[in-house]
């Protein structure tokens, strides 16, 4: 399929329904995963919107070092193991570490690149190794032309099963922009373009001890860079932000998630996509 990868029977990209990566920036307890997973099926399910369920087992990169961070890789592997098998869904979670790889690829079905680690070669390639799916989120310090090099490093393995994510550009201290014209020279390497919009609002460090954001502009960009071209969207979700345990001022309130994806559902058919109805 050119310009896309397969995930089990999802299709992802290569001019296929819009789809969507999300869930809660990190597990927050054993159960809390399964009751986001449960609600992202539902509402993808009614609107025919392939769904990737995502949650980091470690927060590698918080800003302070007393940040709650997660409940680690072991634990953390067994938690999405059950939302796997429980709910149906396929998983994305981060690795950090080459260690990391093989056993994390046993439960995961995407293995994701975070962005600061997205020039570390060892780490990109022997996730590509894996055989799993893998999303590479594009540095906040690299111009979206040099991914094609992160992207090349990964292909170098014979593993085409690669997607590459947008998640805004540094912009002078504490504060991302998002060009638009980064879409479609990412997409001219010829794998599906995810756009992290909840990243995108973000604040790096903002708040001192932790990253601030401004969650009132997803509704803004999501549309915008849809339009700009984009196979995929990816977003952190939580049912009260305000009290989520990582990144909560710039995730995404559940309960508003299906009146967005209908606006960005009809943005992206608009472009030239396949519609819902013919999925159905």
């Amino acid at each position: 399929m050119k310009g896309g990868v397969r995930l089990g029977r999802l299709r992802l990209g290569g001019g296929g329904p819009l789809f969507l990566i999300a869930g809660p920036c990190v597990i927050e307890s054993a159960k809390h995963p399964g009751q986001v997973a449960a609600r992202l099926r539902d509402i993808t399910g009614e609107l025919g919107i392939p769904l990737v369920f995502k949650a980091s087992f470690d927060k590698a990169n918080r800003s302070s070092g007393s940040s709650y961070r997660g409940l680690g890789m072991e634990r953390g592997l067994e938690i999405l193991a059950s939302v796997k098998a429980r709910h149906g869904v396929p998983i994305l979670t981060d690795v950090h570490d080459v260690s990391q790889v093989g056993p994390v690829a046993e439960v995961a079905d995407v293995l994701q690149i975070p962005a600061f680690l997205c020039r570390q070669t060892d780490l990109v390639q022997e996730a590509a190794r894996s055989g799993r799916v893998v999303n590479i989120k594009k540095g906040q310090f690299m111009a979206p032309w040099d991914m094609k090099g992160v992207m090349e490093k990964a292909a170098a393995t014979g593993n085409r099963g690669l997607m590459v994510t947008e998640r805004g550009a540094s912009f002078g201290y504490n504060n991302l922009v998002v060009d638009m014209r980064s879409f479609p020279t990412l997409r001219s390497f010829g794998y599906p373009v995810v756009f992290d919009i909840t990243h995108s609002v973000q604040r790096p460090g903002g708040l001192g001890d932790r990253s601030g954001g401004e969650a009132h502009f997803i509704d803004t960009l999501g549309p915008a860079g849809v339009a700009a071209g984009v196979d995929g969207v990816f977003m952190e979700v939580h049912e009260n932000p305000a009290r989520a345990l990582s990144d909560g001022p710039n995730a995404y309130t559940l309960s508003k998630l299906p009146k967005l994806l209908k606006r960005l559902q009809r943005v992206h058919e608009a472009t030239g996509a396949e519609p819902a109805s013919s999925r159905r």
